[in-house]
């Protein structure tokens, strides 16, 4: 009961801000509930002057409901349709993935950014936009400032992307299936992946790239796991190299990523169900609830961010989420052009 009393009143806040938002986000997938919560949370917050009441139920909601949302999220995922299209997306996949993280890695050096931001900015380009963004961030201890950072930028290049690459394709001459590679490698976010495919299935009567492009995405998806597995480790090895009284209050299995291994189970279960005759449909409310936490997350983490100071320090994250988003087109356009796909 006391635990309900702390919480309560911050959850309700983010529970009332994600409804409207999840709704905005049904109307307008092109921007999405997530960006709708992050930008309503931010204004709320330059008004909203009694968060002593509220504040641990909001912090509750940007750090566990992100977590849950993503072990939701694995119900998305059929690994058997996964190995299907993998032999010919995979190759994309990683150069691309591999290139965001260099790149990002890169500009981190050169222009001297928070480490923190650069490494959100560099999962988010290159996997699968807001949802490694809320896999990423609890394992770096990322704050709420830099998530809403991370996010924002992204959220700029999947609206570019959805605009341009439908018609980009077309001037290139992409094939439908070289179209559907393009969008589930280079487009950030699943949502604005399903916007370019459709936009280019309207384009191009008959050409079901959408199924495809999705599929493509979510194998994307599955990098969560490594990535995660690899920054805590990174972590951990930081940590102890700075030694001091860190060092010993600090260990893998407070950092790990167990919310991860539900993630996992969660996909598994998903594949299983499916081969044994279970409809995909049958998932569908655990995804719907999977975009729902992720909505709730994204308000808690705009009332705990600073609208002004974000756009006083947005030049440099901005430079690098075009840097990744152009390098990342550059190679999925090339990768398939050396395998002969174009």
């Amino acid at each position: 009961m006391t635990k309900i009393k702390q919480l309560g009143p911050g959850l309700l806040l983010c529970l009332a801000l994600a409804v409207p938002c999840w709704m905005l986000g049904k109307a307008f997938p092109i921007v999405g509930g997530p960006v709708f919560a992050i930008l309503a949370g931010m204004v709320v917050t330059m008004f909203y002057r009694s968060k002593a009441r509220t504040q641990a139920g909001i912090a509750y909601t940007s750090k566990k409901i992100l977590q849950y949302a993503v072990i939701l999220l694995g119900f998305g995922l059929n690994l058997s349709e996964i190995a299907k299209v993998g032999a010919v997306s995979l190759p994309i996949i990683v150069s691309t993935i591999s290139t965001s993280l260099i790149v990002s890695f890169v500009l981190y050096k050169l222009l001297n950014m928070p480490a923190n931001i650069s490494t959100l900015i560099g999962v988010g380009s290159s996997i699968c936009g807001g949802s490694a963004i809320a896999a990423t961030a609890p394992v770096i201890r990322a704050g709420d400032e830099e998530i809403a950072q991370s996010i924002s930028v992204i959220f700029l290049f999947n609206i570019l992307a959805a605009l341009i690459f439908p018609t980009l394709g077309g001037v290139l001459g992409l094939s439908n299936e070289g179209f559907g590679l393009f969008a589930g490698t280079a487009v950030n976010d699943t949502s604005s992946v399903t916007a370019a495919a459709s936009a280019w299935d309207g384009m191009h009567p008959g050409a079901n790239t959408l199924d495809q492009a999705t599929i493509v995405k979510l194998t994307r998806t599955l990098a969560i796991i490594p990535i995660t597995l690899v920054l805590a480790v990174w972590r951990t090895a930081k940590v102890k190299r700075t030694g001091g009284t860190q060092e010993s209050s600090f260990s893998l299995k407070k950092v790990f990523p167990f919310f991860i291994l539900f993630f996992v189970l969660a996909s598994v279960i998903t594949t299983a169900a499916t081969s044994a005759g279970v409809a995909a449909s049958a998932f569908q409310p655990f995804k719907e609830l999977s975009k729902f936490f992720i909505i709730m997350a994204m308000g808690a983490i705009g009332l705990n961010t600073d609208l002004v100071k974000l756009i006083r320090t947005g030049g440099k994250p901005i430079f690098m989420g075009l840097c990744c988003w152009l390098a990342i087109a550059a190679v999925s356009l090339g990768m398939q052009h050396a395998l002969g796909i174009w």
